[in-house]
């Protein structure tokens, strides 16, 4: 096998493929639509509760782990889609698990959310 030289416009193209992949997601998935919805919000919230270094780091990697999640579920059911278009009890039970490893890390975002923002938003309504 031939190694290709590195080349930066091939490199350049990686990153519409990537963009490609992002309109595939955010037009089929609806999931991934209520995500990036909840990360506007969590944006939004981050700005006017003034949240620290630390915990703008939690924010933005969670919103980035959970879209990763949700583009890697998605991969995975077009994939079973593809390999097996018809009913498959193995198929199912993959796609289950997929959908499962995207359901626990948006858990674990919504919690950290919840540890961020909750007391931010109590000491707010205590000092009204």
């Amino acid at each position: 096998m031939t190694k290709k030289p590195f080349l930066i416009k091939d490199r350049l193209k990686s990153f519409s493929y990537a963009f490609q992949g992002f309109k595939v997601l955010i037009g089929n998935e609806h999931n991934a639509r209520i995500h990036i919805f909840a990360a506007i919000i969590a944006i939004i919230a981050g700005i006017a509760l003034k949240i620290s270094s630390l915990e703008w780091i939690i924010v933005i990697v969670s919103i980035f782990l959970v879209l990763a999640a949700e583009a890697f579920n998605s991969a995975l059911e077009y994939l079973c889609n593809f390999v097996s278009p018809q009913y498959h009890e193995l198929i199912k039970k993959i796609k289950d698990l997929s959908a499962l490893a995207a359901l626990f890390i948006a858990i674990a975002a919504f919690v950290s959310g919840l540890i961020i923002f909750l007391p931010k938003i109590i000491n707010i309504c205590v000092n009204y």
